[in-house]
Parts: C-alpha cells; sequence; structure tokens
C-alpha cells in the first residue's frame, strides 16, 4: 500500500513538472513571439483611433534576469502621442478616424489626446469620428473632429459629471468588522465612508467643486469645436438634449446620423477609391509601435522621461505600482548618463504609502543637484504623488489633473465586536509595556491612539515643510489649502501648488529649452525587471480559465465586487498613507 501511495505521488509530482515545463515553452514562445515581422503601413491609409485597453502612461520597457531578454510594450500614451505626431507628416496616413471605444483612461489623458489630434488637423488631413455609443468622455475626445457621426439608433451621452461615494458605517456596525481610522485633515476624505453614513458638508464642497472644474474645461473645448456657446452645452446637459440620435443630431452635437457602410462609404471618398475596395485602415496602437521604431534619434542629447505610475507601495515597483527600488534606479541611470541633459518625472499616482513618498522625494532632491528636474502631472498627482512632485524645479499640470490632497490617514482592521459575538477570547503575554502594538480583537487602546496620532502629526507637518519648501510658500499658506484636499491642475495653479498648465509634451519642451537643448531625442525610464518566475507566479490559466478577479465579478456583481476591492485595499495598506482622500470615479 504505502509502495503504491509512493508511487501514485512520484507520478503525480512528475506530471507537475511536466505541466510547469511546457507553461515555460509556451511562456517563452509567447516572448519570443513578440519579435515577428515589422509592422507595415500600406499606402493611401486611415489611422484608427480605438482602444480595447486601459491607456497608461507608459507601456513600459521590461528585462528578463533570468533569461537574456529585452522587450518594450508600445501601448502607452506617451507612444500614441508620438504616433499622432509621425502620422501628421506620414505620407502614407491620409486621416484619422476616431471610433467610439469606451476609452478607459483619465480626463486629463483624454484631454492630452485631444490637443494631439487638434494639432495633427493643422497638416491639412481630414479627422472624423463614428460611434454607436458615445459616453461622455468619448464624446468629449470625439468633439474635436472635423465631422461626427452617429449611428441612427446610437446614443450620446451629454449630462454633467457625476460621482457616486459608497458609505459603509452601518454595514461595519451589522457586522461587527470595523475600520479604525486615524487621519489629519478635514477633507481627508478616503477614511469618511467608515466614520459616516452620510457625505460630510466639507468632502460634499470638495467633490463639487473638483466635477465643476473638470466639466468646465469639458465645456470649454467643447465649445470651441461645435461651435456651440458654453452655457448652451450646459442648458443641453441639464435638458438631456442629446438622449436621441435626432436631438444630437439638431442640437449640433453631431453631423450625421450614419450607419457603419455610409460612413466607410465616407472615408472612400476621401481616400479617392472605389466603393467595393477596402479600406487600408491601421489601429493607433500598430502605428504606434511602427513609429517608436521609425524615430531615428535627433543629435546627441538626451532628455529622460521617468514614469511614476500606480499607488505607491514599498520594494521594487513595477508598472502598476510605485516603489522606491525602480524610481531609486531610474533617477540615478538618468543622471549619471552624460547624454541625458535634463529629466522629467511623468507622476500618475493617487499616492500611498507615505515613507515611499518621502524615500522617492529624496532621491529627486539628489539628482536635481546633478540636472535640472521637471515634474508632469498626469490623471492623478495626489497626496503622495504630489509630496515626490514638489522636489521638482518646476510643475506642470493638466486643467483636469487632480492634485492635492497634502494630508495623511491610517487605517487598521478591528473584529472586537464579531469576536465578542462569537466568543473569541484573545490572551497577550507581553514582556513591556507596549509589546502588544495592537492587536485586531481588541478595542484599540489608548496609548495605541496616542501614538498612531503622533505619527499622523508628525507626518503632516513633515509634508507641509516639503511643499513649504518646494514651492516657496509660507507654511500657514500651504496648511490653508491642505487638509487633505483635492484640486484640479487650474485650482492649483491660482493657490501656487503648480507653475504652468501643460502636459508631458509641454513639460518635455521646457526641459529641452531651459537648458540651451535645441536637437534631441527622449530617453524612457524605467526599464521595469522580471522573470519567467515570476510570469509563472502571475498565470491565471491557459485563456479559457476565468481569473480569480473575473469568478468575483461574475458571482458579486460589479458594484459589490468594487466595495470588496475596496476594503481589501485599505486592509492591506502598512503605515502612514498620504493618499487621495476619496475613492472616485466620475462619470
Amino acid at each position: 500500500m504505502k509502495f503504491l501511495r509512493n508511487l501514485l505521488a512520484a507520478i503525480l509530482g512528475t506530471l507537475i513538472a511536466l505541466g510547469i515545463v511546457v507553461m515555460l515553452f509556451v511562456i517563452i514562445a509567447a516572448v519570443a513571439g513578440s519579435s515577428e515581422e515589422p509592422i507595415k503601413v500600406k499606402d493611401n491609409s486611415v489611422l484608427e483611433i480605438s482602444f480595447d485597453q486601459p491607456l497608461k502612461d507608459y507601456g513600459g520597457k521590461y528585462e528578463f534576469t533570468d533569461i537574456d531578454y529585452k522587450f518594450e510594450e508600445y501601448n502607452g500614451l506617451n507612444n500614441v502621442l508620438l504616433a499622432i505626431n509621425e502620422a501628421a507628416s506620414d505620407d502614407k496616413i491620409k486621416g484619422i478616424s476616431i471610433h467610439n471605444s469606451f476609452l478607459n483612461t483619465g480626463s486629463a489623458n483624454t484631454r492630452t489626446l485631444r490637443d494631439a489630434l487638434a494639432k495633427f488637423k493643422e497638416s491639412g488631413k481630414f479627422v472624423y469620428a463614428y460611434g454607436d455609443i458615445f459616453v461622455q468622455k468619448d464624446y468629449y475626445l470625439a468633439s474635436v473632429a472635423d465631422s461626427i457621426f452617429l449611428n441612427p439608433t446610437g446614443n450620446l451621452d451629454f449630462r454633467g459629471l457625476s460621482s457616486e461615494v459608497l458609505y459603509l458605517k452601518e454595514l461595519q456596525e451589522n457586522s461587527g468588522i470595523k475600520m479604525e481610522v486615524i487621519r489629519h485633515g478635514k477633507y481627508k476624505s478616503a477614511v469618511e465612508p467608515y466614520l459616516n453614513n452620510e457625505m460630510s458638508a466639507e468632502n460634499r464642497e470638495q467633490i463639487t467643486e473638483l466635477l465643476e472644474s473638470v466639466w468646465g474645461t469639458y465645456l470649454k473645448d467643447i465649445s470651441e469645436s461645435r461651435n456651440i456657446e458654453v452655457n448652451q452645452l450646459d442648458t443641453f446637459a441639464d435638458e438631456l438634449a442629446a438622449r436621441t440620435p435626432e436631438m444630437a443630431l439638431k442640437n449640433r452635437f453631431v453631423d450625421k446620423l450614419s450607419y457603419i457602410d455610409e460612413y466607410e462609404d465616407l472615408l472612400r471618398k476621401e481616400l479617392e477609391i472605389d466603393k467595393d475596395k477596402e479600406i487600408n485602415k491601421i489601429n493607433i496602437l500598430d502605428y504606434a509601435e511602427y513609429a517608436s521604431k521609425k524615430i531615428k534619434t535627433a543629435g546627441k542629447d538626451r532628455i529622460a522621461v521617468i514614469y511614476a505610475q500606480g499607488e505607491i507601495g514599498y520594494g521594487k515597483g513595477n508598472d502598476n505600482y510605485i516603489g522606491q527600488e525602480t524610481m531609486f534606479k531610474s533617477l540615478r541611470d538618468a543622471r549619471e548618463d552624460d547624454k541625458v541633459k535634463a529629466i522629467v518625472m511623468r507622476i500618475n499616482s493617487p499616492g500611498g504609502m507615505a515613507l515611499t513618498s518621502d524615500i522617492i522625494w529624496r532621491e529627486i532632491e539628489v539628482t536635481k543637484k546633478v540636472k535640472p528636474v521637471i515634474v508632469s502631472m498626469g490623471n492623478l498627482a495626489a497626496s503622495g504623488g504630489y509630496y515626490m512632485a514638489v522636489a521638482g524645479d518646476k510643475i506642470f499640470a493638466e486643467p483636469s489633473t487632480i492634485t492635492g490632497s497634502i494630508g495623511v490617514f491610517a487605517t487598521i482592521p478591528n473584529v472586537s465586536e464579531l469576536a465578542d459575538r462569537w466568543g473569541i477570547n484573545a490572551e497577550q503575554v507581553n514582556t513591556n509595556e507596549n509589546s502588544t502594538v495592537y492587536s485586531v480583537f481588541e478595542k484599540e487602546n489608548d496609548n495605541f491612539k496616542k501614538y498612531a496620532k503622533e505619527g499622523i502629526e508628525d507626518f503632516y507637518q513633515t509634508f507641509l515643510k516639503r511643499v513649504s519648501e518646494g514651492r516657496d510658500m509660507e507654511m500657514a499658506a500651504v496648511d490653508s489649502v491642505a487638509q487633505g484636499r483635492v484640486w484640479t491642475g487650474i485650482q492649483a495653479k491660482e493657490r501656487g501648488l503648480v507653475d504652468e498648465i501643460g502636459g508631458l509634451e509641454e513639460a518635455v519642451a521646457y526641459a529641452a529649452e531651459s537648458n540651451g537643448v535645441k536637437e534631441y531625442s527622449v530617453k524612457n525610464y524605467p526599464v521595469y525587471e522580471t522573470s519567467i518566475e515570476e510570469l509563472l507566479q502571475n498565470f491565471s490559466g491557459l485563456g479559457f480559465v476565468n481569473s480569480k478577479e473575473e469568478l468575483l465579478k461574475e458571482e458579486l456583481g460589479e458594484e459589490m465586487y468594487m466595495i470588496l476591492q475596496q476594503m481589501k485595499s485599505l486592509t492591506a495598506k502598512e503605515g502612514l498613507q498620504a493618499r487621495m482622500p476619496f475613492e472616485m470615479n466620475i462619470k
């Protein structure tokens, strides 16, 4: 019997080992397959703006540490902007077609993309837009087009912006699972849902002003492109005056109601080809790869762009979260490269771990003693993201960038009430008075509260000092715009928190011009290190197996899944958090 058990175990172990080997071959083949033949652009082509994945600031460069292989992703905003700029002078590209795609990126990046398309139009080439459904962000992007076409039975959403915040105090009371909260800042409302059952006046005030600022940017840009007065657009939003295709046409939101075949006939006419001929289309992400590989290095000088995108954690970091190790290496490589004349830090982050924010701030301070550091803010540069930014010599923000949020908080899960209900009693044995810092099974004690509050207050004062020194403001002036409050880029400039309104391209151009650099190329950082082992750890199936996240979404529904993720995210955070004051999804 023992022999049979050992035999079965050996067979099972062999099968598992073979499975791992097969997966390794699949992964290596997939990686090697990425070096397929180069993308080709046909003559008389249309560049199609359509995204089937979230648009990050930076696609990323990757390097395997256990095999000799490097590769680059060309699906970042940086590549897309380069591609649109290149298309303007590419004789093979005759125009651009924007096809609705439920654009998954923030308002600031959408405006950057829109500005690039407006600049493309100066080439004299056409820009058209077509949609079966235009959600507001898609319409905002499409409104830059020469002409907009809507499906005759389609839908155009134009109703103003809204934000929904979920409050969980009663849920905590009913479940016996609660979050202990310590914070500084009356606007630091990331933790408000755990303390209240309804929105505070301060939180409502800041969200309202933030939404109105972003909405004002939308209205101004759409007004200029569609030749409709801002006040009229605002009234149209109140009246839902684009709720049917006919109303959208009547009120000049679109130029024509057309089916896709009719729209494509228009493209054929622009291309001067017969109706039975196929249109040569190339997707923006394919063209981005083509353009990025085609662009030749201009001059010997470089402007380094270092991308810090995602929440701020601790450790290595990757393309989804910011860690000090990757940032250290990128800053060090850029400042030690003699060809690099200036550095642009592109920050797109809601903040995160306070300690890491300070560590990276320090490295930027060290770097700017050697070379100028210009900061460019993306969709978000809030709290810990703003903490890093104040180390820069100059700060650029988009009108719709969400920034500020100068404040600190800590959240600690507590299940003492649930433990009482279930008859669980936790006993501690200590050598010293404060050996048990905190137990989730016990109500928080006064000592813990006192020391935690000291830590919060201490870091808040450090935060104020960093901003005061970086922005050349009095501490009291910083405190008056701090308290955890968020601002748009426009509001932040009015309050001295940023220097200029502009995007990444403007920041790079300033970094070059202010340092006497005329001919240069951009060198992107970081290079993310990965390995086959890391890929295997993240391996969730062979395409037909749903990931854990997908299964949870299917079972719980989108809304409940989001609540679960918010609670999971906060309970996973260790140490003080310099983070955006609330989870906000602008709709």
